[in-house]
């Protein structure tokens, strides 16, 4: 593929007019970033014509792979029948089939689906549902919300307020005193010397310790997302979130999950909740895979238990008073519905429970490499956790040089990465072969490798 000839004209538009999400101020008008100019099954390519394996799947969404006719046709067929219809007076056959199916997957009894935008807006949704739950019961002192350290839940005011990501520092005047962060549930950042059971009982007791601390009279909800993922594919240890789960049921605690990652295949269930961790929570969060990453859609499923306590004869006259313009849009749900259905069709869940161990296998393979401090994951989603000991010393802002530098390297050599300052985090395309997973990780190693020797030429020493 040749490289594009109109570059100038989009980067001069992207660096001058385009005030990106996470954007690095000191860099504005000069990042010039990579620029996707098409893509196909799990390849990207960039500006000068490179082929691209997408490492992080987009963002952790990109499920069926690149370039489906199929979801292109059914797209266009909705937008020329029924392209919008207003959600706060009428529904559309997309959007109320979608539900449906949802509500089917579901674990548990989860058969109330309200539709968003995204997977902030579903966090959001979940949080403002609990706290009309417990004031339709009269409950209004149980107001207070259990994150965790690391936790990544979204970018509105009320998912920022849940969000504990420790080493980004936050430039926004945003806290409550409604709010609470567990420390990290990181095993690879456990006391010398501990079990992994000792860990997982530790940490739930953190949870209990602190619904105790607070009163279970004023707790309204712990949200945790199943494997921490943006924080860095924190894998938590064996039985931890069940007993988080059998805790919030013993003081009357909602339980959200946010499944956004986690959900549709990623770990080779439609949701990771109780297929995986055993667990049936109040509430479960999904966006990203839910449609593939081709168009932006949410949902915020909750479980008949709660719905029915504040509906019909329980509601007390209420009117859960929330909702978006584009809640339910038809053609996000057709969109939705087609990454559904070829899911099933092509039996990407069990691919992926076949070939999630070989990738997992794989990335642990990179642990002979002296500047691999950690590597962890599930199914398909996978971190590779880079320092240099002795020199880093926690310093952000060498991690994120060293994160910088496996990405350039690792670009070069085919591969595209999302690193999260020295964590490069993996969640490629379900369809992804054994063959591709080899590709990945040998460009993966060869991008360390070349990563390390700079460092020791730069420094004068020499690693490992």
């Amino acid at each position: 593929m040749k490289p594009l000839d109109n570059l100038d004209q989009i980067r001069k538009n992207d660096n001058e007019s385009w005030f990106h999400p996470w954007e690095s101020m000191a860099d504005v008008g000069a990042a010039n970033r990579t620029v996707i100019s098409r893509a196909d099954g799990i390849y990207v390519y960039d500006e000068t014509g490179r082929r691209l394996i997408d490492g992080p799947g987009g963002m952790w969404c990109m499920q069926i792979g690149y370039g489906r006719q199929e979801m292109a046709d059914a797209i266009s067929k909705q937008i020329m029948q029924v392209p919008y219809m207003n959600p706060f007076s009428l529904t559309s056959e997309p959007s109320a089939r979608l539900a449906a199916k949802l509500a089917e997957l579901a674990p548990g009894d989860l058969n109330h689906v309200f539709l968003t935008t995204g997977g902030s807006t579903a966090v959001d949704t979940a949080l403002r549902f609990v706290q009309f739950y417990n004031n339709v019961k009269g409950r209004n002192n149980k107001k207070h919300i259990i994150s965790r350290a690391s936790a990544y839940h979204g970018s509105t005011y009320l998912c920022s307020l849940v969000t504990g990501k420790d080493r980004d520092k936050n430039w926004f005047d945003i806290g409550s005193p409604f709010v609470h962060f567990l420390p990290s549930v990181n095993p690879s950042r456990r006391p010398t010397g501990m079990t992994m059971q000792a860990f997982a009982d530790e940490k739930a007791h953190d949870l209990e310790a602190k619904i105790l601390e607070l009163g279970p009279e004023n707790v309204g909800v712990f949200i945790a997302e199943p494997i921490q993922s943006s924080g860095g594919v924190i894998v938590p240890p064996d039985g931890y979130l069940r007993k988080c789960w059998e805790i919030c049921r013993k003081y009357d605690v909602l339980y959200i999950s946010d499944e956004v990652v986690t959900g549709f295949g990623r770990l080779g269930h439609w949701f990771a909740s109780k297929d995986v961790f055993g667990i049936e929570p109040d509430i479960i969060i999904c966006a990203k895979g839910l449609t593939s990453g081709y168009l932006p859609l949410g949902a915020c499923l909750i479980s008949d238990r709660v719905f029915s306590e504040v509906s019909g004869n329980n509601a007390r006259g209420a009117t859960f008073g929330h909702g978006f313009t584009y809640s339910g849009h038809p053609v996000c749900s057709v969109a939705a519905l087609k990454s559904i259905e070829i899911i099933e069709r092509e039996n990407l869940l069990e691919h992926v429970r076949d070939v999630g161990p070989y990738f997992q296998a794989r990335l642990q393979e990179l642990r002979d490499i002296p500047i691999v401090f950690d590597v962890r994951g599930m199914g398909l989603v996978g971190c590779v956790e880079c320092t240099v000991k002795d020199i880093a010393k926690d310093s952000l802002a060498f991690d994120s040089n060293l994160g910088a530098r496996i990405d350039q390297h690792c670009h070069e050599l085919g591969l595209m990465l999302r690193p999260i300052v020295n964590q490069c985090v993996f969640s490629p395309p379900l369809i992804i072969t054994e063959a591709e997973i080899d590709l990945m990780i040998e460009a993966m190693r060869e991008g360390i490798l070349r990563t390390m020797r700079d460092i020791e030429q730069e420094l004068g020493i020499l690693i490992g």
